[in-house]
Order: C-alpha cells, then sequence, then structure tokens
C-alpha cells in the first residue's frame, strides 16, 4: 500500500517541549510517589520516549528514575500467530515493577490495543500499584476504553491516514512527527 507525505504535526522544538511538559505534569500528578515512579516504553520508540521523560524529570528535579522497555507482539490480540514474519524483540524491564507507580509511554494512542497489550505484557511481571499513560500523540479512533494521563499533542485523524514519529535515536539529527495519507487504490 502507498503511503504519501501529508503535513508535518511536530518539529523536534515542539517534540522537545511536549516532554518537558510532559515531564513537568508526572511530577505535578506523582509527588507522593517519586521514589516509586518508573517509566516503561513501548517498543519501538516509546522507550526512547521515556528515556527522554527520565532525562527530563532528573534535570528538572534531580531525581533518577528507573527506565524499562517492553515489547508487546506476542500480548497484541491482531497478531497472526501463524505468520512466520513475527518479529519480537527483548523486553528490557531490569526492576521489579510489583508496587511501583508505573508510567507507560508510547508515541501515539490510536485504538488503544498497544496500550491493552502493553498491560497484560507488564502483569506478566509484577502487579504495579497503578499504570498511567503518557503518549507523545492521541490521534482519536479508540476501540477500547483507553484514556492518556499525559499527551503532547491531540493530532486528530482520518482512519485513512497513519502517524510515523520518527526520533534522532533511529534516524540520526531527525526528530518529527508526520502525517501519511493511504494513496487511492
Amino acid at each position: 500500500m502507498e503511503m504519501r507525505e501529508k503535513t508535518q504535526v511536530m518539529n523536534a522544538e515542539e517534540i522537545r517541549r511536549a516532554l518537558l511538559r510532559i515531564a513537568h505534569e508526572i511530577l505535578e500528578h506523582n509527588h507522593k510517589h517519586i521514589e516509586d515512579l518508573v517509566l516503561v516504553g513501548v517498543k519501538s520508540r516509546g522507550d526512547f520516549i521515556a528515556h527522554r521523560i527520565a532525562e527530563n524529570l532528573e534535570r528538572i528535579e534531580n531525581i533518577e528514575v528507573d527506565v524499562g522497555a517492553i515489547d508487546v507482539t506476542l500480548y497484541r490480540d491482531d497478531i497472526n500467530l501463524h505468520e512466520t514474519q513475527i518479529q519480537v524483540s527483548n523486553t528490557e524491564l531490569p526492576f521489579d515493577i510489583t508496587g511501583k507507580w508505573v508510567i507507560l509511554v508510547d508515541e501515539v494512542l490510536y485504538t488503544g490495543r498497544t496500550v491493552r497489550a502493553a498491560m497484560d505484557a507488564l502483569m506478566d511481571f509484577g502487579r504495579p500499584a497503578a499504570i498511567q499513560l503518557a503518549t507523545l500523540i492521541d490521534r482519536g479512533h479508540r476501540e477500547l476504553p483507553i484514556a492518556a494521563d499525559y499527551v503532547g499533542k491531540n493530532v486528530p485523524t482520518s482512519r485513512r491516514e497513519f502517524v510515523r514519529v520518527q526520533l534522532a535515536e533511529e534516524e540520526p539529527g531527525i526528530d518529527a512527527a508526520i502525517i501519511y495519507e493511504k494513496e487511492s487504490e
């Protein structure tokens, strides 16, 4: 399926400011639980964003927050387990999440299915005190009753559109969020 670039909705500076604001909001809403706060990014890109938020938290409050990454591939309800091309990456949770205040981080919130899969995966690693959701972009179109606690930017989209977040960690020098549109078939 062919996609064409439609518009850039966030540039590097807007992403930087949004993640800084999210860090401030996390501190404001979790000031009583700072010592039990951890960030877990959904691979891929949510983990990079989680690290950036953690860096902001450290700069703002001089606190060190544990950061992990979770792969939700095998927890998705829309995966075809008979496909031979399924790619699974490592989950990296070098800390116990039991009793922790987990901030789950993803780059784009769409139907909510990835977040549901991430929550299922987290429960296999322990029982957090709470799970909150941070996302750089909320594009709407929820299929499950899931809402983000922290949103960098709301970007209304059609179902024919796709939001791609490009990060310097994967593509050196590039931080942007771009809407692509499916070409007519």
